[in-house]
């Protein structure tokens, strides 16, 4: 699974640890008044509101009321109105959060009075300047809102787990060496195992091995990255398959 631009393993089963991933800490917090629960809310919807936005935006609506329309639902997500749906049975982030939306939305579109959407209930931090600029340049067939916003959620995952696999190179001082190796992930257009040899003063087999190496760590960021957006730990490869299917799709 492979970004076109820009993590446990499923053996995590029966890990105490998965019991502290967002998802999990948001579904504890919908049956128990987990303090730290809202806060891991907050950060998953700050990392994956671009989706909904997009999904909004696909629906018809304009630039300013699809903002309105997604701070709202967040602020009325973090107010708990919906977290008590939020069980171990539908268990990913990313089926409730959209089923969340639709039902807020059509809410919103019976409700006469829906200028105050949010109130002063707690606002996000989300850049809509960069989501519209996003927006405008995504596909323009006919993609159904809830394809575009499928694709979006993928194309989010990766790009956490490629951001990630850069800030561990920049730990080691060779994020210049991973700008070079990360056309390997990403399908972009670049330069050969020889030509980045030369480039970087390393023998071609110390570059496939980098490349190796690189790739393997990637899979675990994204494996990592969903397993934080599902509650149970089986479900990260349907999960990972599905995301897959969704950027299979996307030219369909």
């Amino acid at each position: 699974m492979e970004s076109d631009k820009s993590k446990q393993p499923s053996s995590m089963v029966g890990d105490d640890r998965f019991a502290t991933t967002h998802w999990s800490l948001v579904v504890a917090a919908g049956k128990r008044q987990l303090p730290n629960g809202e806060s891991a809310l907050a950060e998953l919807c700050e990392t994956y509101w671009y989706p909904l936005y997009a999904y909004v935006r696909r629906r018809g609506y304009s630039a300013a009321d699809a903002q309105d329309l997604t701070q709202g639902f967040f602020a009325t997500l973090l107010d708990k109105e919906y977290l008590n749906d939020a069980d171990q049975d539908r268990g990913r982030f990313r089926s409730f959060l959209i089923t969340a939306l639709k039902r807020y939305v059509s809410k919103q579109r019976e409700r006469e009075n829906a200028q105050k959407r949010g109130g002063n209930r707690r606002r996000l931090s989300l850049d809509f300047e960069v989501g519209e600029s996003h927006y405008r340049i995504e596909p323009s067939h006919e993609a159904t809102p809830e394809r575009i916003f499928e694709r979006r959620w993928a194309l989010t995952v990766l790009d956490i787990a490629l951001r990630k696999l850069r800030q561990d190179y920049d730990a080691t001082e060779k994020r210049r060496l991973f700008d070079s190796l990360k056309v390997f992930l990403t399908g972009e257009t670049g330069s050969t195992y020889k030509q980045i040899a030369e480039e970087h003063d390393m023998p071609e087999g110390a570059v496939k091995a980098s490349v190796h190496r690189l790739r393997n760590k990637y899979r675990e960021l994204i494996r990592a990255e969903i397993a934080q957006t599902v509650a149970d730990p089986g479900d990260v490869d349907d999960e990972l398959r599905s995301l897959q299917a969704a950027l299979r799709n996307e030219n369909d």
